[in-house]
Formats: C-alpha cells, sequence, structure tokens
C-alpha cells in the first residue's frame, strides 16, 4: 500500500470554498476515473488563525496505481486550476510512502 500525502493553504475566507470544491467536485472527479489500484482519500484541515491548512492523503495499491493517477512525474502535485484560485500556497509535490503496518480497532 502507497500513501500519497499533500499539503495546501488558503486564506480563512477561501477555506469553506475550497473544502466544498474539493468534496464536491475533485473527490469525485478522481472517483470518476475509476484508477485501478485507487483506495480513496481522506481530507484534514487545520486552522492556522492567518491561514486553513489542508492535508490530502490518498491510498492506492502500488506505484503503478500512483502513476495511473498523477503521471509519470507522479510526484508533481496534481492541483486543477479551479483549485489554485482558491489556494494561497500549497506543495509542488506530493510525498509517497511505503504503508509498513496498520492497525484498526
Amino acid at each position: 500500500m502507497i500513501s500519497r500525502v499533500w499539503h495546501g493553504r488558503t486564506t480563512p475566507a477561501n477555506a469553506d470554498a475550497y473544502e466544498t470544491l474539493l468534496k464536491s467536485e475533485i473527490f469525485t472527479g478522481i472517483e470518476g476515473r475509476q484508477i485501478a489500484g485507487y483506495r480513496g482519500i481522506h481530507l484534514f484541515r487545520r486552522n492556522l488563525g492567518k491561514e486553513v491548512e489542508f492535508v490530502t492523503v490518498m491510498w492506492f495499491d502500488s506505484m503503478d496505481a500512483v502513476r495511473a493517477f498523477a503521471g509519470e512525474d507522479y510526484e508533481v502535485a496534481v492541483v486543477p486550476p479551479r483549485a489554485r484560485t482558491l489556494l494561497s500556497r500549497f506543495d509542488a509535490c506530493s510525498q509517497h510512502y511505503e504503508v509498513k503496518a496498520e492497525k484498526k480497532t
């Protein structure tokens, strides 16, 4: 299992609009692509006062599945134009981690 981690920040004024865009368009668009080996996405949000931080963690079966999502240059962040208008800054690249353990209770 591979996790793909990415960070973006908005102004507090844009935070709700960005979250709505993620949930209503971007996440459903990813799901609609029906990428073999894509296992889902988590969204985290944290208020930092002058900024609001968002973190996404995507789950894939393999690096081949990551490439199917992001392309051969798979580390480059996939940030649609509409999202870029709401973000004040974001990671240009995503980080990828091999999941070595998972414990559910």
